[in-house]
């Protein structure tokens, strides 16, 4: 069946008609999800919803919102479940709020200081019996027990193999460690904690020697662990620890640190800082790496202090898996509408990526951010579509003397043409899509000896070679 040739609106507001069907579209969101927010944690619940929660920049209370999706959150309602306590203990600097649940109850585990020492912080825990947590009550349980004895933070919680564990930051020294506890209950650990992370590469230590804000990712038999690195500034940045599944992972020789980051500050992209992740799952299944990051780039040597910044925004986008299983998060994405990649309809293991700038069709593409592309609204039509390079911002999807390339827009009216396209249903298979030039009609994007052209398609297996999911 046909589809039917009508405009969609995308979360940004842009036209991308005519459309294929709507399973088609991989799950997009708009960036940022959500202005000063840093530390950003969402969960998706059961009944529907996802419930977001995160730092606010006065540093003086726990808010929450929820929504059926997860664009629904950057416009959801936000309501104050818990403020800071006027005097004493859980009286300053509440840090990292992140809210699970737990057999049958709300729990959420944040960090706080005392009014008489803002820097004494420890991790606690808010406990809630309501349906809805945005309605509470909620109940202190207090510091995680046992008690912590030094500057301690950003615990989180997750179940593996029948066990809870609780995962948190501490100071030991100068440095900011990763520690990792079987849990009694959700604010109870038992036994010795196991120091399992601690700063050791260039890109951990600079302005301060960090390891922080663990999150867990468990997939393709393995046990990963994100963490964030140095000072809160540009330096941020998000590693990566491993360990298999069936190890104990309360041995510290379980876990392997990955040597680079696995995602940091991009100036092509305009995002600084990225860091302090969680994990959720998107509407359609696909893993959704949540973080914060600045849209600028700062410098503590000019008297900056990254904590008085309130600017850090929540994030989104889609986590990849590389043909070894491991995650692949490319890069901080561009702020806007968020990029899918095309794959090819006849061989599924294989992406349109930029390569010296010529596009190709290639398996295995590591380097992720040259097989992303945002659909925006056409350069030289607005009802149809562009397709703009994610690394490369400013460069185009375009084809010259029939090759498709990516390009930086010169502004010309040729280029705007050659970089328009109309978006059909796949010529292959109407579930997916192919792309047709605006100024010559007729012709498709397609593949052909591995390389990227535009022609008339008029068989079966050029057809199949021009048409192409969004993931």
């Amino acid at each position: 069946m046909a589809a039917t040739a009508v405009l969609l609106t995308t979360a940004a507001g842009v036209l991308v008609g005519p459309a294929a069907p709507a399973q088609a579209a991989a799950v997009t969101f708009t960036n940022p999800l959500a202005e000063q927010r840093a530390d950003p944690h969402i969960h998706r619940h059961t009944d529907g919803y996802y419930y977001f929660t995160a730092t606010v920049p006065e540093y003086d209370r726990i808010v929450l919102r929820r929504a059926t999706t997860l664009q629904g959150l950057a416009t959801a309602p936000e309501r104050v479940i818990w403020r800071r306590h006027s005097s004493g203990e859980m009286g300053a600097h509440i840090w990292a709020p992140e809210i699970h649940f737990i057999d049958g109850r709300w729990y959420v585990y944040f960090a706080a200081g005392r009014t008489d020492d803002i820097w004494a912080i420890r991790p606690y825990v808010l406990e809630s019996s309501a349906a809805n947590p945005l309605d509470g009550p909620w109940v202190e349980r207090g510091q995680l027990q046992p008690a912590r004895n030094s500057f301690s933070l950003d615990a989180t919680t997750f179940m593996h193999q029948g066990q809870r564990y609780l995962a948190w930051a501490e100071y030991a020294g100068s440095n900011s460690n990763i520690y990792l506890a079987r849990a009694v209950n959700p604010w109870t650990y038992a036994g010795t904690p196991t120091f399992i992370a601690t700063p050791t590469y260039p890109w951990e230590t600079r302005g301060y020697r960090v390891n922080e804000g663990p999150a867990v990712l468990i997939r393709n038999g393995r046990v990963f662990m994100t963490y964030s690195a140095s000072a809160t500034d540009a330096s941020y940045a998000v590693g990566l620890l491993t360990a298999a599944a069936g190890s104990d992972l309360l041995n510290p020789a379980s876990w392997s640190k990955r040597a680079t980051p696995v995602l940091a500050s991009d100036s092509r992209t305009g995002q600084y800082g990225p860091g302090h992740n969680s994990f959720t799952v998107a509407e359609d299944g696909s893993d959704v790496i949540v973080y914060h990051s600045r849209n600028y780039e700062r410098y503590l040597g000019n008297g900056y202090d990254p904590l008085s910044d309130p600017n850090r925004r929540t994030r989104v986008q889609r986590v990849y898996w590389n043909a070894d299983g491991t995650p692949n998060f490319g890069v901080p994405v561009p702020d806007g509408l968020t990029p899918v990649r095309l794959r090819a309809h006849d061989l599924p293991d294989r992406y349109l990526r930029h390569w010296e700038f010529r596009v190709r069709l290639e398996p295995n593409v590591t380097n992720l951010a040259d097989s992303q592309f945002r659909i925006v609204a056409g350069l030289s039509n607005s009802s149809a579509i562009s397709l703009e390079s994610t690394n490369y911002p400013g460069y185009f999807l375009r084809h010259r003397n029939h090759q498709v390339w990516v390009e930086r827009n010169d502004g010309s009216n040729l280029f705007r043409q050659d970089a328009t396209f109309t978006r059909r249903a796949g010529l292959a298979d109407a579930a997916k899509v192919s792309l047709e030039s605006v100024n010559f009609p007729g012709q498709y994007v397609r593949h052909r000896d591995g390389l990227l052209y535009l022609e008339a398609v008029p068989d079966a297996a050029g057809r199949a070679s021009a048409t192409f999911a969004l993931d």
